[in-house]
C-alpha cells in the first residue's frame, strides 16, 4: 500500500470501492467452508496488524500459533499473548453483532472482550483517569466528560449513519471514537474492530491497516485533529480497496 503522499480524489476512491464491491457481491453467496476459512484468515491478519500498530511484538506467524495452537512464544511478553487472545475474543463476536445497531453497550462489550484478560477491573468501563497520547500534543477529554461525549457520539451516529457511504461512516466512527479515547487502554484496537463491524454489516471485507502504514495512520489522525479529515478518509478508503483486492484474489 502507498504511504499517502500522492493524494487521490475521495470521490474517485469511492467510485473504485463501489465497482469492486459489485464484483464481490456477484461472487456471493459463498460456501460455508469458504466463509469459515475467510474468517480464520482475517482473524489472524487483523489481530496481528492491529496489535502490531500498538507495539505488540508477535509476528503474524506467532499470532497464528498463539490463536490456533494455544501455544506461547518463548521470549515474548505475556501481555502480547493476552492481547492476541483478547482480540480474538472480540473479533469472534463481530458475527453476532451484524444485525445489532451501534450502542454504548455494544462498544463497552467489545472493549471488555479485548481487555478482560489484561485488566478485568477496567475492561469495558469508561476511564476515570486522564490519558495522554504518546507522540501527540492533542488533548483528550477529561474522564468526567467521557460519558456525555460517548452519548453524543451515538446520537450523531444515529442521525448521520443513513445519509453517508458506509466506508465514510466507518472512517468517521473510527476517528470520533479515538478522539474521545473512552477507555484506559485498547482504544485503537477497539476503534478498528468497530470500524470493521460497520464494514461487515454492509457486506465489505475486513479492512486491515498494515503496520508499515503506522506513520501514515498517526499523521492522518493528527491531521483530522486540526480539521483536515481528507487524509484519514483517504487512508481508510485505500485500506478498504486493498481489502477488496485481497478478498477477490482469495476467491479467484
Amino acid at each position: 500500500m502507498k504511504t499517502g503522499k500522492n493524494s487521490k480524489n475521495l470521490d474517485d476512491l469511492l467510485t473504485e470501492i463501489n465497482e469492486r464491491q459489485r464484483r464481490i457481491t456477484a461472487k456471493r453467496p459463498l460456501k460455508p467452508e469458504e466463509i469459515q476459512q475467510l474468517k480464520s484468515y482475517y482473524k489472524i491478519g487483523l489481530t496481528y496488524a492491529s496489535n502490531a500498530l500498538e507495539g505488540n511484538s508477535l509476528t503474524e506467524t506467532e499470532t497464528k500459533v498463539v490463536l490456533e495452537d494455544g501455544l506461547t512464544i518463548g521470549g515474548k511478553p505475556l501481555r502480547d499473548h493476552l492481547e492476541a487472545l483478547g482480540h480474538q475474543d472480540a473479533f469472534d463476536q463481530l458475527d453476532h453483532w451484524l444485525d445489532s445497531p451501534l450502542s454504548e453497550a455494544l462498544i463497552c462489550e467489545c472493549h471488555r472482550l479485548f481487555y478482560h484478560r489484561i485488566d478485568p477491573e477496567n475492561a469495558g468501563k469508561y476511564r476515570t483517569v486522564r490519558v495522554f497520547l504518546s507522540g501527540s500534543n492533542t488533548p483528550l477529554p477529561p474522564p468526567a466528560e467521557v460519558p456525555s461525549k460517548m452519548n453524543q457520539l451515538i446520537q450523531e451516529w444515529t442521525t448521520l449513519n443513513p445519509t453517508r457511504h458506509p466506508v465514510i461512516n466507518a472512517a468517521w466512527l473510527h476517528y470520533q471514537f479515538v478522539a474521545i479515547h473512552p477507555f484506559i487502554d485498547g482504544n485503537g484496537r477497539t476503534a478498528r474492530l468497530l470500524m470493521n463491524l460497520i464494514l461487515l454489516q454492509h457486506g465489505y471485507p475486513v479492512a486491515i491497516i498494515p503496520p508499515i502504514n503506522r506513520v501514515w495512520y498517526i499523521e492522518a489522525l493528527q491531521a483530522y485533529n486540526t480539521g483536515k479529515s481528507e487524509p484519514f478518509f483517504e487512508l481508510i478508503m485505500e485500506t478498504v480497496i486493498e481489502a477488496q483486492k485481497e478478498y477477490l484474489r482469495l476467491l479467484e
